[in-house]
């Protein structure tokens, strides 16, 4: 028998497939695979939950849950065109089109709004922890290099090895910028972090870094180095439509 969800007033949600893994107030399991992660993060950004998410796109909410924790599952372009129009996006992105694509290629919203972030909101944004740009100056000339960091005591930290090029920032002043971009709504905002860098060797605060860091760094290997950003200012902006 096919399932079907109510979308609406005398509306049935489509089924598009197959729903294992049993009754669907069962506990989420986390996304596996790539397609599963992608839609779920674009629906956490957009406040949704799963089951709103599917009756939008017209959808059972197990079959939704089966996309999102099934690596091998492969739902055909319409229930995609379906969920992109549902998440703000597009199919390209959901599907890891983009993947090698430097963000911001759209073209700017024909009305937009540009604003100054308060120190607050800067720090609020900047505490979501990810990826960051590290810029600094070196021999060579100046650098920006990303790096996986945290927010801790309201100063930034990451690890890294002694023979790496973040390396070089202790001792020394340095920007450090985040930025979430949103290609299909042409949205987004930076936070920009000036301040000086420097190594952390007592131990004990080592070891308090290592306990409350958000993540591990991409590269791998060895990252023994910690290194903490003072700020001296904390700015930002936010661009919307």
């Amino acid at each position: 028998m096919t399932a079907q969800v109510p979308h609406g007033p005398g509306k049935p949600a489509r089924e598009d497939g197959p729903v294992p893994g049993g009754k669907e107030g069962t506990a989420d399991r986390p996304p596996r695979g790539d397609l599963g992660r992608r839609i779920a993060r674009r629906r956490t950004e957009r406040g949704l939950t799963r089951r709103e998410a599917a009756l939008r796109a017209e959808m059972a909410p197990g079959y939704l849950r089966y996309l999102e924790e099934q690596p091998g599952a492969a739902p055909d372009r319409g229930v995609l065109l379906r969920l992109a129009g549902v998440l703000g996006t597009t199919v390209s992105e959901l599907a890891g089109g983009d993947v090698d694509l430097p963000p911001g290629p759209g073209r700017a919203a024909r009305h937009i709004e540009f604003t100054e972030l308060t120190e607050q909101e800067c720090r609020d944004l900047l505490g979501t922890h990810g990826v960051g740009r590290l810029a600094l100056t070196t021999p060579a000339g100046p650098v920006v290099v990303p790096v996986n960091y945290s927010v801790v005591d309201e100063t930034v930290v990451f690890r890294t090895d002694s023979g790496t090029t973040p390396a070089q920032t202790s001792g020394h002043r340095v920007g450090f910028e985040v930025d979430r971009i949103d290609d299909v709504l042409s949205q987004g905002w930076s936070v920009l972090v000036r301040g000086r860098a420097h190594a952390v060797t007592d131990p004990d605060e080592v070891h308090r870094l290592a306990e409350q860091a958000h993540s591990t760094p991409w590269a791998g290997g060895r990252r023994d180095l910690w290194i903490r950003i003072e700020p001296d200012t904390v700015t930002g902006r936010r661009i919307t439509v």
